[in-house]
């Protein structure tokens, strides 16, 4: 019995439910395998980088659906998907995409994502770029960095405190943004997330509203390292470690987000509500045992020092 990695759900004999299919394109009714081996994607990837509109320290490939043929097509521009291949850090594209299901699952807004099938069969992670519109069109998007006038090598000079004041100067309902960067911190916490720079901060303007984009690049990080020594991208109250319930909740939540303490009570509740139902999707997951293991034990831990 296969498991489609769109939908997590029994595939039967087939590699994707027709329920999977019907989320990238209504008139899909197959999807073949990427006609690349890992490492050929990987060596595609390099030599697009200087021409492709995507760029990050993890190789991307931009793709277009080819619904027609039923397979993704790689492109140098105007691609409505980005693709991630396998890397030499095991299991990431299993690891993004549960990690995006997790933070959906906690509703936190993510778009369209799933993984597909190399030729040599291993996993690539997909997801629909959400800063496209129409056939052609494009919204207005820009990440932290480029706001706050940093540059790539320079995403990691910044505080989380600060992150507020980038709401408060573009975001048409800061307060509300404010609320939603609370839960997005406590979900990268719960979720070892150690590497939400400038860059993985974004606002886009829909309908002459600019808010916080869709999330995207959200990875246990911690458990894909060797030795991962930090908690968090940018420090928090001074620090980057040994973060506690006082820096997340009250420091940063209560003092420097100034929400109201009933919206701090609801992102709580409405996180410690969806960890049973996170433990069942990693259980569920196609991450390897040893490393959905290693999964639970954290999220138990950060749930426990969280309070939760």
């Amino acid at each position: 019995m296969n498991i489609c990695p769109i939908t997590y759900l029994p595939s039967g004999e087939d590699k994707y439910t027709l329920m999977g299919l019907k989320k990238l394109s209504p008139r899909l009714t197959h999807l073949q395998d990427l006609p690349f081996t890992t490492e050929e994607l990987l060596r595609e990837a390099i030599e697009r980088a200087v021409k492709m509109s995507i760029q990050g320290v993890q190789p991307k490939l931009s793709a277009v659906l080819n619904v027609a043929k039923g397979r993704f097509d790689l492109v140098d521009m105007g691609g409505r998907f980005i693709l991630k291949p396998q890397t030499h850090y095991p299991e990431v594209p299993q690891n993004e995409d549960l990690t995006m299901r997790l933070a959906a699952l906690a509703g936190i807004e993510t778009p369209l994502h799933g993984m597909v099938y190399t030729r040599d069969g291993q996993l690539c992670y997909f997801v629909h770029r959400f800063d496209r519109e129409g056939i052609k069109g494009r919204l207005p998007q820009e990440d932290f960095a480029q706001l706050a006038g940093k540059e790539r090598e320079t995403k990691y000079d910044f505080s989380m405190e600060k992150l507020a004041g980038i709401l408060d100067n573009y975001c048409t309902f800061p307060a509300r943004e404010k609320a939603e960067l609370f839960k997005r911190t406590l979900f990268c916490y719960l979720t070892g997330n150690e590497d939400m720079h400038l860059k993985n901060f974004s606002l886009l303007t829909r309908k002459n509203i600019t808010s916080l984009t869709p999330a995207y690049d959200l990875l246990n990080s911690t458990i894909v390292l060797a030795r991962p020594t930090e908690e968090l991208a940018l420090p928090l109250n001074g620090k980057k470690t040994r973060l506690k319930r006082s820096d997340l909740v009250d420091y940063y939540g209560l003092q420097r987000l100034k929400l109201p303490q009933t919206a701090v009570e609801k992102v709580l509740a409405d996180l410690a509500s969806k960890l049973p139902q996170w433990e069942s999707l990693i259980e569920g997951s196609f991450l390897s045992e040893e490393r959905q293991e290693k999964y639970i034990r954290l999220l138990t831990a950060r749930r426990s020092l969280l309070e939760l």
